[in-house]
Parts: structure tokens; sequence; C-alpha cells
């Protein structure tokens, strides 16, 4: 007897639920997230050690054996199918659930941790206590909220960053990036600070960098290095070189990605926990246009308040201090003069009208308040004590965009949502990927097809399809270089390199199939 087709789509029907074994793997899952709930609530495990051993191992084991049936046994290739059927990552009712269940564990982790059982003066209770005997072990003293975190997030790059693994196992490039942001989390996000702490030394993670390292020029923390010896003193002068002479280093030679897709762990979250979402970024005009103002407004906020925070720090008395506020004040406001100039005698023809307006505008407001704070002899430089606006900023970015938003939203609206509209080193790194690096990603027109996957899958918001097109390079200061786009193109279209600066942008030689003799290309190319 004949079946009876309801469905006409060309695709097909949505995919069929999970296989059995998933079904175990997420139950192994639900079990270990379960048992954090019931410490959450103040269940009292009688063998913390062995409690939190089980909940991490669960869920470990959960994810393993879910990602093993889901892509081992299987043809390599990617293998994104069903994600707009599925109530988890299509913005269904589950994903709401998952959004607003993380929005909620940010919201209480950053500004009501007694809630999650911390008692800085007495013993932890809830889920923080669970996590006491492994902080004992790393760092010698009980658990904070943040300690929790921690180990929470590195533990979803670790397992989703295998799971990530053995989707893309067929490209070379998506593994060892991989490996490295699980690398770069496990040892210098995660255990190297907390090992610092239990040799009596300051906190630092040696990737965090200024301007997401916000605290690394505060008072407190100039005290600590100042303190700490010649590590104390080594932690600065590498804080300062990373900002200086590291980054714009190998950004020229490797554009952001080197950063955004291999070191930091916003983005090692994003690529491994987030990458069911990627497909949620939205890639309109209107969303790019956002996406500059904000970005951008953020790195001039992040800017105003490191200035002034330092400014706050330093003393006025020349004969004791090389480094007054006034030399320091007219120092930067030299710096930011010398920045602006050459890019805008150098790169305003690679700059849009709006980008140049922006630009012009956001130094000329920088410039007058350092001026009217200096002549008006306010000690209170931009206004506001330096202190109180980093706490601000530590409010508005440091918390409630980067995590609440940043994280809380990955059902939502896709998994770059904090690097794409607020991080400021991203939005530092662009800049200098899209006017002095030697990154791009090359296209082959004539190849495309105009299927869309690299639009659709393009985790920044980038409309990729539309330059490969035209053939034409992209180079957008937004892209991570994470090689999604590459990798899911069926016909070989696009390709990361690292190459000449010349034409980089305005390239003259687009490739396209259609509108060029190739034996001439490949005769020229050979020169």
């Amino acid at each position: 007897m004949s079946r009876i087709e309801h469905n006409m789509a060309m695709t097909g029907d949505s995919p069929a639920s999970i296989s059995g074994k998933q079904k175990l793997a997420t139950g192994l899952g639900l079990s270990g997230l379960f048992i954090l709930a019931l410490a959450l609530f103040n269940v009292n495990f009688p063998n913390k050690t062995l409690f939190l051993s089980l909940a991490l191992g669960l869920i470990t084991i959960g994810t393993i054996i879910f990602a093993n049936d889901a892509y081992l046994g299987k043809h390599q290739g990617i293998n994104n199918n069903g994600v707009w059927f599925k109530s988890t990552t299509n913005r269904g009712l589950w994903g709401w659930v998952a959004g607003i269940a993380l929005t909620l564990f940010y919201v209480v982790l950053y500004w009501y941790p007694q809630y999650l059982g911390l008692n800085p003066d007495g013993a932890n209770t809830g889920i923080i206590a669970l996590f006491d005997p492994l902080s004992r072990l790393i760092n010698g003293g009980p658990a904070s909220q943040w300690f929790v975190y921690g180990t929470l997030y590195t533990l979803a790059i670790l397992i989703f960053g295998y799971k990530f693994i053995l989707k893309y196992r067929h490209n070379r490039y998506e593994v060892l990036r991989t490996f490295s942001v699980m690398f770069f989390q496990l040892g210098f996000a995660f255990l190297i600070p907390e090992i610092l702490i239990r040799l009596n030394k300051p906190y630092y993670d040696f990737k965090n960098i200024w301007p997401l390292n916000y605290d690394l020029f505060a008072g407190y923390k100039i005290q600590e290095f100042l303190s700490a010896g010649n590590l104390g003193m080594f932690m600065l002068i590498f804080g300062v070189l990373s900002i200086f002479v590291i980054t714009p280093i190998l950004t020229y030679k490797y554009g952001k990605r080197w950063y955004c897709s291999w070191v930091c762990g916003c983005g090692g979250l994003a690529e491994t926990a987030g990458d069911p979402y990627r497909h949620l970024s939205d890639k309109s005009l209107f969303a790019w246009k956002v996406e500059r103002w904000v970005i951008h407004s953020v790195l001039v906020f992040v800017t105003v308040m490191t200035i002034a925070v330092v400014y706050s720090f330093l003393g006025d008395d020349s004969q004791s201090y090389w480094l007054t506020k006034d030399v320091f004040l007219w120092a930067s406001a030299l710096l930011l003069t010398i920045v602006f100039a050459l890019i805008m005698i150098f790169k305003r023809d690679e700059l849009a009208k709006d980008a140049k307006y922006g630009a012009i505008s956001y130094f000329a407001i920088i410039m007058a308040i350092i001026g009217i704070n200096y002549f008006s002899g306010n000690y209170k430089i931009f206004f506001f004590d330096g202190y109180q606006l980093r706490q601000w900023y530590g409010f508005l970015i440091g918390a409630a965009f980067s995590g609440v938003i940043g994280v809380g939203f990955y059902p939502i609206f896709g998994s770059r949502v904090w690097c794409r509209f607020g991080c400021p080193m991203a939005a530092i790194l662009g800049m200098q990927q899209r006017l002095f690096s030697k990154f791009r990603i090359t296209t082959n027109g004539g190849q495309c097809i105009s299927c869309g996957n690299c639009s659709v899958y393009c985790e920044m918001g980038i409309d990729v399809r539309a330059y490969a097109q035209k053939g034409e390079n992209i180079v957008r200061s937004s892209c991570v270089g994470c090689g999604i786009c590459s990798a899911v193109c069926p016909r070989g279209v696009l390709k990361l390199e690292n190459g000449s600066r010349k034409n980089r942008i305005h390239n003259e030689e687009s490739v396209m199939g259609d509108n060029m003799d190739l034996m001439d290309l490949i005769k020229q190319s050979s020169k």
C-alpha cells in the first residue's frame, strides 16, 4: 500500500528523531546536570568530591557518546542536517528555554552569587560548595563563583570541542584551531591563573589582552604586579608588549584569526558550544551598520575608561614621578593623534564614508574631553572618577554585554553576538586586519553555484555569497577567519590566504570562469 507524502518540499522530510544511543547519551548528560541542579538548591552531598566527579563525568561521557554516534561511522564532511527543523536551533520553544536559562544563570552569576552558595564570611553552600574540593586541589582555597564558572566554561570548550573535531574531522584547519582553543582555555585561561593564586602570585591570564583585560592598568592591579617581584614586572611588561608589539605583528601576518579563532576563550566557546547556532546570525545590511557603530563605540568607551583609570592612579609631582598626570594625558592624546593621522593620510581611500565620519567624530570627542578637563583643572578626567567609569564599563560591557547577552542569547541571535557587536579587542584587531593585514579570503567566482552555505553558516553575519558571486576578495574587519565558509563550500570557491597586500581590497583580477581565459591567468601567475 502506498504511503501518502504530505511534505512537498524539495528538501524532503525533517530529520528523524535521535537514535537510541543518542537518547542514552542525553540521559547521562542530563543526569550530570541534575546533580548540579540539586547542589544549586542546597542539597548537601555527603561526599562532594565523589558527586562533583560524577556530575562532570556524566556530562562528559554523555557528550562523547552522543558525538561518536552522530559523526563516527558516517562519511566525513559537513553535517548540518536539520538545523532549521529542530526547536533548539531554530529559535523554537526549546531554543528560547535554553536562552532564558543561560541568561538567568549569568544574571545570578554576576550580581547574585549568594544564591549560588557563595559565602565570603564562612563556609560555602550550594553549587559553589560542591566545587570546593576541586578548587582546593588547584588553587589551595575554597571555590568562588568565578572558579565554578571557569570550570564549567572550560569543560564546555573541551567536550564540545571534541564534538566539533569529529564533525569537521575532514578539515585539517578546523581540527588544528579547535585543539588550539582547547589548549589555551585549559592551560592559560584556567590552570595557570589558578596555580598562580596557589603560589600567592597575581591572578593573570596571559592570553587575555587589553582591552579585553580592562583591569590591566587599574591601580590595584599595578600594585599587585609591583609587589610580586620579577614575575609581576614580567606580567606588566608582557601585557604592554601584547598591546603594542605582539598583537600588531601577528595580526599583520595572519589577520585577527590568530586570536579570535585560535586563542580567545570567548571565540573558543562560540566555535565549540555555540556551533549549532552559528546559522542564526543576522546577515542584513542594517545589522552590519549597527555592528560597526556599536563595537567601535565600545572601543571608545574602554579607551576613555582606561585613560581615566591610569590618570587617577598617577601623581602630580614631577620630582617624584617621571610619568605624571599631565605627561600621561598628553602622551595619550599624542598617540591617538598619530594613529588617527596615519589612518586618514595613508588609508582613507580604504574607508567607507560612514567609517571616515565615525573616526573623525570619535577622535574629536576624545580630544575635546581631554582638552576641557586639562584646561579647566578638573582632576576628574572625562567629568567622572576613573574608577566610576570602570564600574560602569564592568557592569554594562564586561557583564551585561559579554556574558548575559553574549552567551545567554546564543540560541536566539547566534554564537558570536559579543564578538560581533561588543568585543573591543575584536574592534582593534578588525581595524588592523582591514587596513594593515596580509590576510584575506579569496574567491573563485566562476565556480560559485550560489548555494548560500557560506553565508548561512557565517557566524559573523557576513554575506559571503555576495563576494563569491563577484569573485571579490573578502577583507572584512569582522571576519574572524574561522574558515567555516570555506569548509561548507561544496565547490572549493573560498580559500583563506596570507599573501601580498597589493590589490588585496580592490582586486582587479577577479576570478570569474565566464569572463577570462584560465590558461592566460596561469601563465601570468607563473612569470
